[in-house]
């Protein structure tokens, strides 16, 4: 069991944390002004799977070890950040999937698959979110207690208050979408929205 007075400072912490702007939010971000909410789900499902994978490892002690391999992230994190980057140059062309049509109703054709992984990656390829579990994760763990029960718990909050920012923030970018759609100012936010999305994948290959 988890105590109330660790809930009641994990909580706020973690609250804190996820809705600070960060790769994953503006991805989300990005999805949901080109994708729309409910398709950014399979996105944040994907995002939610390599937080939750992060956060038991930090959790057990193997973040530590992971950390001490940079190597192990150099394919994810250049690969991850050239593929975004790529989709973000597209994006910024109007053209591919991911792009807005110029007809703001026409049907988006991005696989659910495609969403999914791009969430992945991003979150189990980024150093600093190891880096930032190891550090803060640990401490609100009770030695005298069983760790199964106390980290699945922890963890299912933080899968919680995640879950939420994305949803945040992929609704922030939709919004935006219908304000800018109305003035028919499509290429501008492909524009927009493409370089905020070479901007995640720089930030993945090179943080």
């Amino acid at each position: 069991m988890i105590t109330l007075s660790v809930l009641s400072v994990f909580v706020p912490t973690f609250l804190l944390v996820s809705l600070t702007p960060g790769m994953c939010m503006t991805l989300a971000m990005v999805l949901g002004m080109t994708q729309g909410v409910r398709r950014t789900l399979w996105m944040m499902a994907g995002e939610l799977v390599g937080v939750g994978l992060v956060a038991v490892a930090a959790g057990a002690g193997v973040a530590a070890l992971m950390l001490r391999l940079p190597e192990l992230f150099a394919v994810f994190k250049w690969v991850g950040g050239a593929y975004l980057g790529y989709l973000g140059v597209m994006m910024w062309r109007s053209r591919g999937r991911m792009a807005i049509p110029e007809t703001l109703d026409a049907q988006v054709t991005a696989g659910r698959r495609e969403l999914a992984v791009q969430g992945f990656v991003t979150a189990v390829a980024n150093p600093k979110g190891w880096a930032f579990f190891v550090a803060l994760l640990p401490p609100f763990l009770a030695a005298s207690r069983p760790l199964a029960g106390q980290l699945a718990g922890l963890v299912a909050i933080i899968l919680t208050i995640e879950f939420l920012a994305l949803v945040i923030y992929a609704t922030g970018g939709q919004t935006l979408r219908h304000l800018l759609g109305r003035s028919r100012n499509v290429r501008l936010l492909n524009r927009l929205a493409g370089t905020l999305m070479v901007g995640v994948g720089l930030w993945l290959a090179l943080g």
